[in-house]
């Protein structure tokens, strides 16, 4: 024989320019999703609870301001808030006052709040002194009074006023919220009292006595 042409297979032989056919896939594919969601369908609880954790880990600060606190409690109210003085009337002189002296009693109320101090007594007049009974400083507690005896002295006729008007009293008080002075008008009765001693207390008669002693009614 002559001549060249395509080989052909041999027994036991086969053409190797073709690929084997693919194997199916997808049901092996189904397989694998199938498992993976029975595994995360058992272990969801576990991995809840791990991602809850580590939130509050990481948002621990947020989750602390955020948790209701008690509120605090209402500050102390001043003590001009809650003290009242009232006129209470005239009161015999003591006997060791210096001339031209005249007493009388005023009322301190303190409606609430922590005690208050009283740590002084003033007036607005410049002919006129005054001490009290007791002598401050002197405490106060809430829901009682306190009789405070004032015995006032003209040191100067000239500078003392002939008629008061409005007389009033500055009193300093102090509590556990703040130190305040408060000026207290005591009212017409008080001022005709306080005029009615002044004008005794300047008269000729009066300054030329050693010892004069005035009550007001």
């Amino acid at each position: 024989m002559s001549g060249i042409g395509p080989l052909e297979p041999g027994e036991g032989t086969h053409a190797r320019d073709e690929d084997p056919p693919a194997r199916p896939t997808h049901g092996r594919a189904a397989l694998v999703r199938s498992t993976l969601a029975l595994r995360y369908a058992r272990h969801r609880p576990a991995v809840l609870a791990l991602a809850a954790t580590a939130a509050l880990l990481a948002g621990g600060g947020y989750l602390y301001a955020t948790r209701p606190r008690q509120a605090p409690p209402p500050p102390a109210p001043y003590p001009a808030q809650v003290v009242e003085v009232a006129y209470a009337g005239g009161r015999p002189t003591a006997p060791d006052a210096p001339p031209r002296s005249f007493s009388f009693a005023v009322l301190l109320s303190v409606q609430s709040g922590p005690p208050v101090t009283v740590t002084g007594v003033t007036q607005p007049y410049a002919g006129i002194s005054l001490v009290t009974d007791p002598r401050p400083p002197f405490r106060t507690k809430a829901g009682s009074d306190r009789k405070i005896t004032i015995t006032m002295h003209v040191t100067q006729c000239g500078k003392a006023p002939k008629d008061a008007g409005l007389p009033f009293l500055d009193v300093t008080l102090r509590n556990a919220r703040a130190i305040q002075i408060q000026g207290y008008i005591l009212g017409p009765r008080y001022a005709r009292h306080l005029s009615q001693a002044l004008k005794g207390a300047c008269s000729n008669r009066a300054a030329s006595s050693p010892k004069p002693s005035r009550r007001l009614n």
